[in-house]
């Protein structure tokens, strides 16, 4: 579910949108003035405001250089007067990603906002997970930081990055060719005892039995793979 923010100072038509709006399947929230309008966004982080560049005070031409001058990058639809191209223009030289013109049929209007919602979607990166967890493991990816039921666990950088490794192929089998290649930028030809050595320093870290590790296992003359 989307939220949308509509800056409308006409209450029939701000019911009107929110109604049409929500019948989509989004949440919606309306301000009726552009001062009110920033502080909503600034609250709720909407994933798009609906703009009227005529609302009293302070206008929307303001209200949409106020947003990109904070970085705000959420995609903004702006509503203009008919005819008045010169409010397009300077409405998109702001920084306004579409524009509708009143008066404005329901349908263009909601075809334009779940557009923008798709091309926001897609030009967002995928966010890796901040903590991924197994059993009493936990990685912090974003500091780079193992803990073990609570207690923080040393690794050196290879240890990490072979760790996190494992983790990202969701446990698939990793070979042993493909981490050299992958953590240690080794060709694939080197043969090499490093993986092996460093796997053991991983489950003396981190599994409790030895003799018979939980999650860091052996895929017998293949490699490696982490379960969870």
């Amino acid at each position: 579910m989307s939220k949308v923010l509509v800056i409308e100072d006409n209450q029939d038509l701000a019911y009107g949108l929110r109604n049409n709006l929500e019948i989509e399947g989004h949440q919606v929230e309306v301000a009726g003035d552009g001062a009110d309008g920033l502080a909503r966004v600034r609250k709720t982080e909407p994933d798009l405001v609906i703009l009227d560049l005529m609302l009293p005070g302070l206008d929307g031409f303001r209200v949409l250089r106020t947003l990109r001058d904070e970085g705000r990058r959420l995609p903004i639809l702006i509503l203009t007067a008919r005819g008045d191209e010169s409010d397009k223009v300077r409405g998109l030289r702001l920084g306004a990603d579409d524009y509708v013109t009143k008066p404005f049929g329901v349908l263009e209007l909601l075809a334009r906002v779940e557009a923008l919602l798709r091309r926001a979607a897609a030009a967002e990166p995928p966010k890796a997970p901040p903590i991924e967890k197994f059993g009493a493991i936990e990685v912090h990816t974003a500091s780079r930081t193992v803990r073990r039921s609570g207690e923080q666990v040393t690794l050196t950088p290879k240890e990490y990055d072979l760790l996190l490794a494992l983790i990202d192929r969701r446990g698939a089998v990793a070979s042993r060719s493909d981490l050299l290649t992958e953590v240690w930028g080794y060709s694939a030809a080197v043969m090499s005892r490093t993986v092996d050595t460093h796997i053991a320093e991983l489950r003396r870290k981190l599994e409790d039995d030895l003799a018979a590790p939980r999650h860091i296992l052996t895929v017998r003359k293949t490699g490696y793979r982490l379960e969870r």
